[in-house]
This record gives C-alpha cells, structure tokens and sequence, in this order.
C-alpha cells in the first residue's frame, strides 16, 4: 500500500526551524498498531493521520512512541495541508479529534488553530521532578502538564533538566516559562514520557501557558517564543475558555510511504 506524506515546519516562516510534523491523508483508518508503527519510523515529536467526514475530519495524533489526546503543531500542519494541497479553495479546515473540534483557519499567511483553554493552578511537584530541572522556579502551577515558572529568559535558555527523571513526572510533561526579551513571554516543553526529550514549539503547551500569562498581563492576545534550539513564534489569544493560535509554516516534504 502507497500512502501519502507531507512533513511541515510548522510555527516558523523558515525550514529547518518551527516544530516538524509528518501528516497522513487516508480513506480509512489503518490499524492503530500500524499508524504507531508509521510515527515510531518518522521519528518525530507527532505524525498526525486524518480521514474525511464529509467536509471535515476525523483527526489522530501519534508520538513515536504512543497516540495523544491533544497536539497543536500537528493540527496546523494537518490543516497547512489540506488547504495548500488537498483543498486550496478553503479558507477554513475543522478536525474532530478526542479534545473535540478543532478549527485550523489561514489568515493571511499564517495558519490559526482554535484549542481548549487548560488554566493552570497552584500545586505540588514532586521534589525529585524539581531537582531534575537543575534550578527551583519561582513558583509551580500545574494543569494537565506541570508549569514551572521563572524570573527571566536567560534562566528558561540555561536550564539542562534531567530527562530520565523527568520521565516519571505524574503529569503530561514539564512546561518551563518566563517573561520574554523582546515578545511577551517563552517556554520550552519536556515530555520525554511520550517519547519526546525536548519539543521544539508545543501548541496544546500554550492552552496552559496563555490563560496564565493572559492574566499576570492583563492582556488577552500574546506574543509568544519557544526557545528550543529549533525555536518557533506563536502569536496567542485568549478567547473566553478557548486559546487561539496562529502562526506560519513551511512545507518540507511531501511524498509516499510503503507499508
């Protein structure tokens, strides 16, 4: 069977930079062993397989190492696709997905992704998970991913956390955020539970990290920079209980897979 494959940069107007995303077009599902199996050879944080449902789609997301409930960049890159080559004529692509419906809308240049607002609140990190950031945040909130904020970038740039520890962490990975340089704030995202050591730019991370910087800020539409080393912008907007995101992307690859 010959599939079709598309690699995407994707929160990032350059290649090589921006969180890549493989995405799958099917007719059908294929069985989940081996859609896992297809994300476990691409290797990369997310590949995202999609089927129609009459003008939409049903929508899945997969690690290389299991399926996950929520991912931003795959969504974008899954909606960059179909309204770049599958259906240019939209201007607006909705996903079903286990978070919901998802809505991926190209404004101008940029593609905009509609998630579900996930508001941290304060809690309790495990000492272990603490050290294994390798400095203590000034304070520790937490949603369905633990947010550990600090005082500067420089701090959020210097950290080398500890990425076997934090694969035991009792939450959907690590958050780290601080005050942004030249944009409103930064973040970087540690999941190496899923398979994922360090994820270049995290969409469903900025469902926690808008709501929480859209009230220390007292504004609701945020410039945002993940400062992986890939690096990717973000510009966010809390809307009631949902987040959005927009940002450009860069189609890398597109071709066939054998399976």
């Amino acid at each position: 069977m010959q599939l079709a494959i598309y690699q995407v940069d994707a929160f990032t107007d350059r290649l090589f930079a921006g969180n890549p995303a493989a995405v799958c077009p099917l007719e059908a599902w294929l069985p989940d062993a081996t859609m896992q199996a297809i994300a476990a050879e691409n290797n990369l944080s997310e590949t995202a397989f999609f089927v129609p449902r009459g003008d939409e789609y049903d929508l899945r997301w997969f690690t290389p190492t299991v399926e996950t409930d929520l991912c931003g960049h795959a969504t974008q890159a899954s909606g960059f696709v179909v309204m770049n080559r599958l259906a240019p004529q939209r201007s607006t692509v909705r996903f079903h997905t286990r978070s919901g419906p998802l809505a991926v809308t190209r404004q101008g240049d940029q593609f905009a992704i509609d998630l579900p607002a996930q508001p941290p609140s304060p809690c309790t990190m495990p000492p272990k998970i603490v050290a294994a950031l390798g400095r203590k945040p000034a304070q520790i909130l937490g949603a369905k991913k633990y947010l550990a904020l600090y005082d500067s970038e420089a701090e959020v740039a210097a950290l080398t956390p500890d990425l076997a520890v934090l694969a035991d962490a009792d939450r959907d990975g690590v958050i780290v955020s601080a005050p942004g340089r030249d944009c409103d704030f930064v973040s970087r995202y540690f999941a190496p539970h899923a398979g994922i050591p360090e994820d270049p730019v995290t969409g469903s991370a900025h469902c926690t990290l808008v709501p929480y910087w859209a009230q220390r800020l007292g504004k609701t539409k945020l410039h945002a920079r993940q400062i992986s080393r890939r690096g990717g912008e973000l510009f966010c907007e809390l809307r009631g209980d949902r987040v959005v995101i927009a940002g450009r992307a860069a189609l890398y690859l597109e071709g066939k897979i054998h399976v």
